[in-house]
């Protein structure tokens, strides 16, 4: 087998079209511009359409879509709207999430069910759509962005629905990956650990979270935005080409205490 010159060309991306869920905000916008930034065609999609657009600005040839993943008709409008512009989708990265903080005991059941709309029955009907025309074609790629708290109990953390629907997309990355692997669709999850966004703002926000995260941290701190980077351009790329079924934490050492 030849070598490539360029070690790190494996990780590009160019010409290759990807569709990111939950990139109004967070980690998701990060992940649109490091994308762009290694070659991708990116279609980003949230239900803030303001913030899609503003972020598209910045990222020439890339395209917004105003998507409820909860909702199966926006998730199906996606899928097509993305095959009308490009043609095609090489990689669907299901970043979208959401949280409610909750005692379990108390958690109202509607809640419970926003929750696992957004974080599970979402991701699963988007890589049903795009599998179904992959399996067609010459295969494709699923990150499901999924969290530590799906490997590990959440602690004093009120998070039992969350916890619950990222438990199961780390398990329905791995029954997906091994139904379609002869049909070369991969499908693996990235794990982050504690990150600043939206959903960690009610603990990240306050001096009392923050000593409990930094406590609780082996490596003592929350991780920076672009620590994420590697791993996303390592899971997108085919530079994890041999990989498969597999979920790789990005958490400062949480999940190994």
């Amino acid at each position: 087998m030849t070598v490539s010159p360029d070690p790190l060309a494996s990780f590009r991306l160019d010409h290759q079209v990807v569709l990111l869920t939950g990139a109004s905000s967070g980690i998701g916008h990060r992940f649109a511009q490091v994308l762009h930034g290694a070659g991708a065609q990116v279609v980003v999609a949230a239900r803030r359409l303001d913030r899609l657009q503003d972020l598209v600005s910045m990222l020439p040839g890339s395209v917004a879509v105003a998507t409820d993943v909860a909702n199966d008709d926006d998730c199906a409008s996606l899928v097509l709207t993305t095959m009308e512009r490009f043609g095609r989708i090489d990689v669907l990265i299901n970043n979208a999430g959401t949280t409610v903080n909750h005692p379990p005991e108390s958690e109202p059941m509607d809640e419970w069910r926003k929750v696992m709309a957004v974080n599970l029955d979402g991701a699963f009907h988007l890589a049903q759509l795009c599998a179904n025309s992959w399996m067609l074609a010459n295969g494709g790629n699923i990150v499901n962005v999924a969290s530590v708290l799906g490997m590990v109990s959440s602690g004093r953390l009120t998070q039992a629905s969350y916890a619950a629907s990222k438990g199961a997309l780390i398990n329905v990355t791995r029954e997906l990956a091994c139904l379609w692997a002869r049909r070369h669709v991969r499908v693996n999850a990235l794990c982050p650990g504690w990150f600043r966004s939206e959903l960690t703002d009610e603990l990240t926000g306050n001096e009392g979270g923050m000593k409990y995260l930094r406590q609780r941290t082996p490596m003592g701190r929350l991780g920076d935005a672009h620590e994420l980077d590697g791993a996303l351009l390592f899971l997108c790329s085919s530079a994890s080409s041999f990989m498969t079924g597999q979920t790789l934490l990005i958490d400062g050492g949480w999940a190994a205490q």
